[in-house]
Parts: C-alpha cells; structure tokens; sequence
C-alpha cells in the first residue's frame, strides 16, 4: 500500500477504513480477545472497541516511522498500537509512562524491534519525544492543568497535519468541569480544529452506525460496545512554544 496523506477525520474516511481493513481487522480483533483472556490478573483494558478499532485504522492508513504514547497503564492501547506497526511492516512506538506495568505485559514477539518505552514523568523526559512523530495517542492524567501544560509544551514538538487522540473526553453528552476533556475541546474550538467522537453519549448516530458497520463486516465484539469516549483529530500548525 503507498503511503498516503491523512484526510479530514471524520464519519465518512472512518467508513472507509473499516471497509478496507476489515480482514486484517478481524485478525487483530481476534489477536486482542485473546490476549485479554490471557491478561485477566494482570490487565483491564481502557479502550472501547470502536476506539480501539479506529486508532488501528488510522495508524495504517498514515504508516508513520514514529508513535507517541502517552500514558500506557497495562499496555491495551499499546498492543493494538504495535499491532498496527507490525501490519504495516515499518513504524517504532515510543510509549510514555511514569508507571511501567506495561513493560511486563506486552508480548515480546510484538515489541521487538518497534518499541521503546520510556519510564518518568513526561514534564522531565519531554526531550525524548521523537521530533519524527507522525501518530499522538494521549492518555494520561485526566485534569485540566495536566492539559493545558501539554497543549503548551507537548503539542508544539510534534509536526503539523498528524493524527491525534484523546481518551476519556466524552462519556457524557458534554466535557466535565475542570476536565482534561473541556481544556482540548475548548483548545480545539479556539484553533478552529474539527474532531470526531464515535462515542455513545455524544455522537449517538455515527455510534451507532459505526456499530451497524460492524455487523455488515462480521467484526466480532472485543470488549463489547462501551462509551468509545475517545476524540480524534489532525494536529494544527502550532508555533513553538505556544
């Protein structure tokens, strides 16, 4: 597949997706129910199929040499983000935590040779984000003065024109008071930045229509439906240090 430049996320080019990666979807929906089974003691994972499903799909779609992880807890995420990489043939994950679970719960046979795990808290290992990053995944800290300090000093490092996402912003129908999830939107809104949400409260239609999607392709549930709380978009260009 030829690298190809990322579009306008939303309901239409997530549609698209999932029609053209439902075979290699269903491999790694399968991979992961699996793993799951397997991790019970050890791991409850965070994302929601839908959620889960499109970060895959997007990662292949843009085939980035870089991802950046911030916030792995048991390393879900992790997974289905190096699942992604290995599809693609080409791609290194850079996962940041200031816990490091993750590291023991990752299969080997996943990890090797596309992945680096960097252990600390992200304000003093800021240096390390790769300046090549072509994918950001963010799920860390949920409160609003941890969003505005990577608005102002995550965001600026990464290029312009990849994909984002936030986890935890809308399990309810709007942002909570004080919330990581109102500083982005409210951010987003100010840099006239389009998202989009497959979550259950918010975006009840495209829900439900990326579920009926599913059945058509036959994609069997993971974790089950879920919030999908998740908002994705496309990184503005941001002047350093903004």
């Amino acid at each position: 597949m030829e690298d190809r430049q990322l579009r306008l996320i939303d309901l239409g080019y997530i549609f698209e997706l999932y029609k053209e990666f439902a075979g290699e979807l269903a491999a790694v929906g399968k991979a992961q129910r699996e793993y799951a089974d397997s991790m019970k003691a050890t791991m409850t994972p965070q994302l929601d199929d839908l959620e889960a499903e499109i970060t895959y799909l997007l990662l292949r779609a843009t085939r980035p040499a870089s991802v950046m992880e911030l916030g792995t807890f048991h390393g879900w995420s992790t997974t289905w983000i190096l699942s992604a990489l290995r599809d693609n043939g080409t791609g290194h994950l850079h996962s940041f935590d200031i816990i490091d679970n993750v590291v023991r719960n990752v299969p080997a046979d996943l990890a090797e040779g596309r992945w680096t795990f960097v252990k600390g808290d992200i304000k003093e290992t800021l240096a390390r984000v790769p300046a090549d990053t072509g994918y950001l995944f963010v799920d860390a800290a949920h409160n609003g003065s941890f969003a505005r300090w990577y608005l102002d000093n995550l965001f600026p490092r990464v290029p312009a024109g990849i994909p984002v996402s936030v986890h935890d912003v809308f399990h309810f129908r709007t942002t909570l008071p004080m919330h990581e999830g109102k500083v982005v939107v409210r951010w987003l809104g100010e840099q006239d930045v389009p998202f989009f949400t497959p979550s259950r409260a918010r975006s009840r239609a495209d829900y439900k229509a990326l579920n009926a999607l599913r059945d058509e392709l036959g994609l069997a549930p993971i974790r089950g439906a879920g919030d999908n709380p998740m908002i994705f978009f496309t990184m503005p260009s941001l002047p350093a240090g903004a």
